[in-house]
């Protein structure tokens, strides 16, 4: 094997190295996910509560969690009917009903020293052109946000932290979740193996040229 090849193959192998140290320490973050309820399944929302304004009937959740990503998010969970979340809520004129699902999460998932509360349901009645923010506001307060919009409390919880990083070790056991089409380490870690061949095969046709 020739000095180039094998300093591509350490190359190669200290990449795999460190593929799987960071697939080992990879974190998740405690935060509410949002989601859009659509027939019978929950998907997980293109665009924050603040910009999705939803039409009359709709149903949207909130899960708090300790989650990595999209794909690895848990769903709200109970029943997710507008019929009977809204049935005490009569339509009005000049208005939108939003029907709301608040999943306070598990105590595994709560920041230290904080129990979640009970999973509830709510109904909005919000002017036509209200964001889901502002459903969310009207029957869920106190609701608290970070300096850059991001949702950290709902109906005063928790009562403190914002996404924060959670250690894989402290993680909560789930069961796995199919993953998405997203980029991931593997991404990275393939082009940089392309780039260490291509590399290789370049000095050793440079060398036979000079030879």
């Amino acid at each position: 094997m020739t000095s180039v090849r094998r300093a591509a193959a350490l190359l190669v192998a200290s990449l795999l190295v460190l593929a799987a140290a960071a697939e080992a320490h990879a974190a998740g973050y405690r935060y509410w996910s949002f989601w859009d309820r659509s027939g019978d399944r929950w998907t997980y929302a293109t665009q924050g509560p603040a910009a999705e304004r939803p039409d009359d009937g709709s149903v949207q959740g909130f899960r708090f969690a300790v989650s990595a990503d999209s794909s690895d998010a848990n769903r709200p969970r109970g029943a997710a009917d507008f019929g009977s979340i809204c049935a005490k809520t009569p339509a009005k004129a000049g208005t939108k009903r939003v029907a709301l699902v608040l999943d306070f999460g598990t105590s595994a998932d709560a920041p230290s020293g904080e129990t979640p509360p009970a999973a509830r349901t709510v109904c909005a009645r919000v002017s036509p052109d209200a964001s889901t923010a502002e459903a969310l506001a009207e029957a869920a307060k106190p609701l608290r946000y970070d300096s850059n919009a991001l949702l950290c409390a709902i109906a005063g919880y928790p009562a403190r932290g914002c996404g924060e990083q959670v250690a894989a070790d402290d993680k909560p056991s789930r069961k796995a979740a199919p993953k998405d089409d997203g980029p991931s380490l593997g991404l990275p870690l393939g082009i940089g193996v392309v780039a260490v061949l291509g590399g290789a095969a370049f000095w050793q046709a440079r060398r036979r040229r000079n030879a």
